[in-house]
């Protein structure tokens, strides 16, 4: 059996003589901008600094490219990952199970370990499951949702509404309050939405 590998692609940065275009925008080595020149005028002041012309964005018009050792500039893009990674937290998401006929005593401790996990920054799934004949009676888990979101509304806000996944009744919430401007219900029974 033939395997198939991955690899990902290195991005590579045109240098001095491999850059084409009649015409550069050129940038100095502390990220200041020169002007429009001729190709050749980058070069020849390339040289005069001991530099190298790095082209950073071929699909502009015209194309800009940096007067920086070559080397240095790798070295910061590298450093530059590092620590866009290192302050990167990957949000999780975590599920918290309920039952139709769920107790509020029950409802409220579930709920407890759902906040913490909301204020780590992780989303919670938020799961009804029903079991053999409590298919029949889904307006039950639509009920114990809303009373979620009732209880939750002040840390929390719902960003994949409510709907069916096989036998569960799923909803997805994140970290942020309801806006209390976002949705108004008038007399008449009927919802508003207010700007």
């Amino acid at each position: 059996m033939r395997r198939h590998y991955k690899f990902k692609r290195e991005v590579r940065y045109r240098i001095n003589r491999e850059i084409a275009s009649p015409t550069v925008r050129l940038l100095d080595d502390t990220g200041k901008q020169i002007g429009v020149l001729p190709i050749a005028e980058a070069r020849a002041l390339s040289e005069e600094k001991v530099l190298d012309l790095v082209e950073l964005a071929p699909q502009a018009r015209p194309p800009v490219v940096k007067l920086i050792d070559y080397n240095k500039f790798l070295y910061q893009l590298k450093k530059k990952k590092q620590e866009e990674k290192k302050h990167a937290k990957p949000s999780e998401t975590k599920q918290v199970q309920f039952g139709p006929f769920i107790d509020d005593h029950d409802l409220e401790i579930k709920l407890s370990r759902a906040r913490e996990f909301i204020k780590e920054g992780d989303k919670v799934r938020v799961v009804v499951k029903f079991r053999g004949r409590e298919m029949t009676k889904q307006y039950l888990g639509r009920e114990v949702l809303g009373r979620v979101i009732d209880r939750m509304q002040d840390i929390a806000k719902v960003e994949k509404d409510m709907h069916m996944e096989g036998r569960q009744l799923v909803m997805v919430m994140s970290k942020g309050a309801k806006n209390e401007a976002q949705t108004k219900e008038n007399g008449s029974g009927k919802m508003e939405i207010s700007n």
